[in-house]
């Protein structure tokens, strides 16, 4: 990813400054927003350094897109439709209705969203929020619900989300979570300090909060296209889009006001088609079309478009050729795939040899300040052919720190290695000095000399990066290789983050736990009769593996369980995350579920990724 000339890219246009700046009525000054015990949650003010000259640590093209995407403050996007920007990675957007006021994707934290909603009626008045809108399953779309929403305030107020939202909001961030977690730390810089060497930005906003995250479960499921809803008196036309950007997902258009959300199916950069943080792929095949049939279904019914992260694009015309744009870009990425992966191409190979045509390689919404060609190019081989390249050297390969140490050894040993290495560095070949370098790192941890020149090459390969969170990427390894591991800031699994989970997903995120190898010669059978939902789970603990079935509460298979609990749901979430039986009705032997959740292991928040 090499820093391309000026001349190469239209930095002479400034619409997007124009469009990013248009309807802006006020900041929040300091752009501060600290939790109840005054540490910082999110911190606009430590971006002012965006407004100096790009500098040789950044790519001018990325370092624009963190100009713009630094901008923060309540904005009016057209008469009765507000975004508060910049206060998170992703916008808030509220609706003004007949009683109070529609809240759209309430950031990642509650303090975040509170921030934003007192800037609004700072200047809007004093609005009770009368609905909440979530655009699709992504934690940065609804973790801050509390902040809007506090206990005790949502009674009465609808609650709209893509079906299957709750599945997916909560899943993603259970049964992976803390690995994801681990790894947004590198893709979104989480560690990094701010400033021109550091962290700029994600190119899909400045960077995650680090505050409360909650959930209000959904009231009013979306499930079909030109499905109408009033909330408020404002009058919702809905276009669901499962498989796109998030499993869970929807576009809209507020009829009255004749604006369309295109949540986070059309922004100001490709997208990522997998996330480097981890995430099932998702399919640009679908992306495209779906696209494609919002310029269709929603016809001439808007005058401006807007979505969650970024900034709107104003003029019916405008909107169509940005989104027929973005269209072609993910189907472009799809279709060439397969065509280059047809003709025997791996996805490595693939991502060095394709490009995109002229007109969207220069169309600024198409760089790859988020996604990128390349990653995106090896998701799309990787949706279809698996992880597996075909050829067979790589069917058995040994893991990193064995091969490894093979390699340093084909090499000559360690100072050999660590002498070809910055050949290839001084060459200005830091991809192939990052390999060799890696395999001297695996091969001796303990090599100081190594991991800072691995270090030096990381940096080198962030500053140069177009791409917002392979910058990260690059510098958090930098920073790791210098200062060791740290642990995730964010925590998803929280109470009301478990009390959104059904007593199946509740079940799984358990079984994901269990230490296989430690239970292997246990058996038991449990049975959780949960009587607020009147159903029976029987739970197996069978050669390491735990299983469970679904149902009738009056059911009783066969074998009779070892022990029987009888329960509520919010008594079962507490008595799995080891809050013992007082008060709950049993039969059978307690003691097999102290064994069974003995067998749970707590994954390590801080694991190395840059070291073994």
């Amino acid at each position: 990813m090499t820093v391309p000339a000026r001349d190469d890219l239209p930095f002479d246009d400034l619409t997007d400054f124009e469009n990013a700046d248009r309807g802006f009525i006020a900041a929040l000054v300091p752009g501060v927003v600290r939790d109840a015990d005054g540490g910082v949650v999110h911190d606009a003010d430590a971006y002012a350094f965006l407004e100096d000259d790009c500098p040789d640590t950044a790519h001018p093209s990325l370092w624009r897109q963190a100009r713009l995407c630094a901008r923060q403050g309540l904005y009016e996007v057209t008469e009765g439709v507000y975004q508060v920007r910049g206060l998170d990675l992703s916008n808030m957007t509220l609706v003004e209705g007949s009683r109070g006021v529609i809240v759209i994707d309430p950031l990642i934290s509650a303090e975040c969203a509170a921030a934003a909603l007192a800037l609004y009626r700072e200047h809007r008045g004093q609005r009770p929020v009368t609905g909440l809108i979530y655009t699709h399953s992504h934690v940065d779309h609804f973790g801050g619900a509390r902040g809007v929403l506090p206990h005790g305030t949502e009674d009465g107020v609808p609650v709209l989300a893509p079906e299957n939202f709750l599945e997916h909001a909560v899943s993603e961030n259970v049964y992976a979570g803390n690995a994801m977690l681990r790894r947004a730390t590198f893709m979104y810089g989480s560690w990094l300090p701010t400033g021109p060497r550091g962290r700029i930005g994600t190119g899909l906003g400045t960077t995650t909060s680090t505050g409360t995250v909650g959930l209000v479960a959904p009231t009013v499921d979306i499930t079909r296209t030109g499905q109408t809803e009033v909330v408020d008196g404002v009058r919702i036309v809905f276009q669901p889009t499962p498989g796109t950007e998030a499993p869970a997902e929807m576009n809209f258009v507020l009829s009255e006001q004749r604006a369309l959300c295109m949540a986070e199916n059309a922004c100001h950069t490709l997208h990522n088609l997998v996330t480097l943080r981890g995430a099932p792929v998702r399919d640009a095949r679908v992306w495209a079309r779906y696209l494609d049939e919002a310029i269709d279904v929603f016809g001439d019914t808007y005058d401006v478009g807007f979505a969650s992260h970024h900034w709107p694009t104003w003029g019916r015309d405008n909107v169509v050729r940005f989104l027929g744009e973005q269209r072609d870009l993910y189907a472009y990425l799809h279709d060439q795939t397969l065509r280059l992966l047809n003709e025997g191409l791996t996805g490595t190979e693939i991502a060095e040899e394709l490009r995109l045509p002229p007109a969207l390689e220069t169309a600024w919404h198409a760089r790859g300040y988020y996604g990128s060609v390349s990653h995106n190019v090896k998701a799309v081989y990787q949706r279809y052919m698996g992880w597996y390249d075909g050829n067979p050297a790589h069917l058995w390969e040994h893991p990193p720190v064995e091969l490894a140490r093979r390699h340093v050894d084909v090499a000559g040993g360690p100072e050999q290695t660590l002498a070809k290495a910055r050949t290839y560095a001084e060459a200005g070949d830091l991809r192939f000095a990052a390999t060799l370098l890696l395999h001297l790192v695996f091969a001796d941890p303990e090599n100081t000399v190594a991991k800072e020149e691995l270090a030096t090459v990381y940096e080198r390969l962030g500053h140069g990066s177009e791409n917002g969170p392979w910058r990260n990427i690059y510098l958090t390894g930098a920073l790791e290789l210098r200062e060791g591991p740290a642990a995730n800031e964010v925590d998803t699994s929280g109470t009301e983050m478990a009390s959104a989970l059904t007593v199946s997903m509740l079940l799984d995120s358990l079984a994901v736990r269990i230490d296989g190898p430690r239970a292997w010669n246990d058996h038991m059978t449990l049975d959780f009769v949960v009587i607020d939902e009147q159903r029976r789970h029987r739970v197996n603990l069978h050669h390491g593996a735990l299983t469970h079935r679904d149902m009738p509460v009056h059911h009783t298979p066969k074998p009779h369980a070892g022990l029987t609990l009888i329960l509520t749901r919010p008594e079962l979430i507490g008595v799995l995350a080891g809050g013992g039986l007082a008060g709950i009705e049993t039969d059978g032997d307690p003691d097999l579920l102290t064994r069974l959740l003995s067998y749970a292991s707590d994954p390590d928040r801080a694991f190395p990724i840059v070291t073994p």
